[in-house]
């Protein structure tokens, strides 16, 4: 059986600040686990599947998003499930702007809409990638990704 961190409070709102929103005091609240999310009703397959390997999770998102409001909550609740250890995620606050979404590294990783999620390998190779408008929820979207990373690798 998993902790539920989320209903015990064991959560830090900490992990979901990049340092240069630290700077800012800007935060991703959206992507902190809800306090009545059941972790232990988190498939383990996909608890399994985001904690393997040292992951890297860089997640866009507005806390003014509805999309982000809806999805990232849920997903806060799977990494923190799965132990995903907080310097393992890093935030990315991002606003509208006249020419669409702005925020740090938007334009480095071409994101367009939010929430977006990309998870890469310790050396920095993007391995996986949600979008806004994927056919799942984020953490079973990725899961599924990365289990199909590792059976081709």
């Amino acid at each position: 059986m998993r902790p539920n961190t989320a209903a015990s409070g064991g959560g830090s709102t900490a992990v979901f600040k990049t340092a240069a929103a630290l700077r800012r005091d800007v935060t991703l609240e959206t992507l902190a686990p809800d306090d009545d999310t059941d972790a232990d009703a988190i498939d383990d397959a996909v608890v399994d599947a985001l904690a393997a390997d040292e992951y890297a999770f860089r997640v866009w998102g507005g806390d003014w998003c509805g999309d982000c409001r809806r999805q990232l909550p849920a997903f806060g609740a799977a990494l923190a499930a799965a132990g995903v250890p907080d310097d393992r995620i890093e935030a990315y606050p991002v606003t509208k702007g006249p020419r669409g979404k702005e925020g740090e590294l938007v334009e480095e990783y071409g994101i367009e809409l939010i929430p977006t999620v990309v998870v890469e390998s310790p050396d920095g190779e993007e391995l996986a990638r949600f979008v806004e408008t994927a056919d799942a929820p984020i953490a079973e979207f990725l899961a599924r990704r990365l289990a199909d990373a590792e059976a081709t690798a």
